[in-house]
């Protein structure tokens, strides 16, 4: 098909080379990254892609502007701040690139796993401070351990991967059956939970995974376990977690994402912090990470190029 006719609006700034091939291929690009929500609405009509990554959210309201929208192509793994029902309903194609920072996230998901289990950056906050606590860092080894993980797509199966190197057992559950491969054993829910030393979460946020993460979920863990979250931070209640880390249920969390992250992820809420917050901040056994899990300089490169292939795709 001749894409010559296509205009395509970029909201966000992205890898050079998906302006680029999108030209080389003939499509028409502009970009807008500095006007609010109304003021692109009023000239959506004009424009039959746009290429987000999370400024704003895709609504009714939005949608029903864009008249001539063929597709949404987001430069990231999850579709939440799309009305994607409504889309869908009026024919407009959706994309994500969840294939294009998988292997970020795994890795990060196992150097948080290691700092936690070796107090990496516990001890080198302390040595750097002039202070020498040997006993105080001892640490624990993965050999040995049972692994679960929920949501076994592309992350949770990149992380999966990552762990064949270790002498650990891996369980996965999943909404959706048979996923289970040779890097990992389906299992049901429960069965994640009577076996788990570590969980981590790599499901989207919908509403089957909104604050999913709460006393009582944790409570049906039969061991004190670790806890890694590089997936969404509105799936866990922050305040449960804190208390689960208070009574020794949770042994230590690393949180690359935060409850209290605009829907942009670019900043942190504004104001007086929560009393839970304000404890992670303070929490030894806690690693933060300001949602840098998928945020490589290589995975910018590839998200760019898995959203150029799906455009074009539908063009073909």
């Amino acid at each position: 098909m001749n894409v010559a006719n296509i205009k395509i609006l970029h909201i966000d700034s992205n890898h050079p080379l998906l302006w680029e091939q999108l030209k080389q291929e003939g499509f028409q690009n502009e970009a807008d990254f500095t006007s609010s929500k109304q003021e692109v609405e009023a000239k959506i009509e004009n424009y039959h892609g746009i290429v987000i990554r999370s400024r704003f959210k895709i609504d009714k309201t939005f949608l029903d502007k864009a008249t001539n929208l063929q597709f949404i192509a987001r430069v990231g793994a999850g579709l939440e701040s799309i009305d994607c029902d409504y889309a869908t309903a009026k024919g407009i194609h959706l994309i994500a690139a969840p294939e294009g920072n998988a292997n970020a996230v795994g890795e990060h998901a196992i150097g948080i796993l290691l700092s936690l289990f070796n107090n990496l950056n516990k001890a080198n906050n302390e040595v750097k401070s002039g202070q020498w606590k040997r006993e105080d860092n001892r640490g624990h080894e993965l050999e040995g351990k049972t692994i679960g993980i929920i949501g076994y797509g592309n992350m949770g199966k990149s992380f999966a991967k990552k762990l064949r190197g270790f002498d650990v057992t891996v369980l996965c559950y999943d909404i959706l059956p048979n996923l289970g491969d040779a890097n990992a054993t389906q299992v049901s829910l429960a069965d994640l939970q009577e076996r788990a030393d570590v969980l981590s979460l790599h499901t989207p946020w919908t509403p089957e995974t909104d604050k999913m993460i709460n006393s009582d979920f944790i409570n049906q863990f039969k061991k004190p376990f670790w806890f890694i979250n590089t997936a969404r931070g509105n799936s866990v209640v922050t305040a449960d977690l804190v208390e689960a880390l208070k009574s020794g249920k949770i042994l230590g969390a690393g949180l690359d994402v935060l409850e209290y992250e605009k829907l942009s992820f670019e900043t942190l809420f504004e104001g007086e912090k929560p009393a839970a917050f304000e404890y992670l901040l303070q929490a030894e056994n806690v690693l933060l990470t300001p949602h840098i899990a998928g945020w490589t300089f290589e995975s910018h490169q590839k998200l760019a190029q898995t959203i150029v292939d799906k455009i074009c795709k539908i063009y073909q």
